[in-house]
């Protein structure tokens, strides 16, 4: 929790794991009110596996450490292109996973399609439709990047989910 003002708002950080970028985006929440705090993107090296996760890690606790959100908010695995993709990707938001809980921050999980519901509109909203609305709804100055907008994503969906739990049923 966060002192805005006279009220006390919920910092929510989003992450949209990868095992080549992840993506991370912090807003804070006060009733039903989102407002921008932070995002980037953790760029790995083309080094092996267990080392990029290793950094996802060490990365997403300094940002958790230095940001202090509350709750976190990670999509759920979907199927991958292939098995292989699917195993990487279910490695990442695993070190994510752990880099959250680690530091005492509760983990929600929502699907890609009820992120993109919430945010766009419509399950089937493509990145640079996400990017668009992230930026309107947030009020920045330019389209954040396509993980950052991502994770950007997941925490609005889950500042929404907190006021209207239908939304965690979309």
């Amino acid at each position: 929790m966060t002192q805005t003002g006279t009220r006390t708002a919920t910092r929510i950080i989003g992450i949209d794991p990868g095992s080549q970028k992840t993506g991370f985006g912090i807003i804070d929440v006060e009733g039903s009110r989102c407002r921008y705090v932070t995002s980037g993107v953790i760029r790995l090296p083309a080094t092996a596996l267990p080392t990029r996760l290793e950094m996802i890690f060490r990365n997403l606790q300094t940002v958790i450490r230095e940001y202090s959100p509350a709750e976190a908010v990670v999509e759920e695995v979907f199927m991958a292109k292939s098995a292989g993709s699917a195993l990487k990707l279910g490695q990442a938001r695993g070190a994510v996973v752990v880099a959250c809980v680690s530091e005492g921050v509760a983990v929600s999980e929502y699907s890609a399609r009820q992120i993109k519901k919430a945010v766009v509109g419509t399950g089937a909203a493509d990145k640079h439709q996400i990017q668009h609305m992230i930026r309107v709804l947030l009020n920045l100055p330019a389209a954040p990047q396509e993980d950052a907008a991502d994770a950007l994503a997941a925490a609005v969906c889950h500042a929404h989910a907190r006021l209207r739990p239908v939304v965690a049923q979309l």
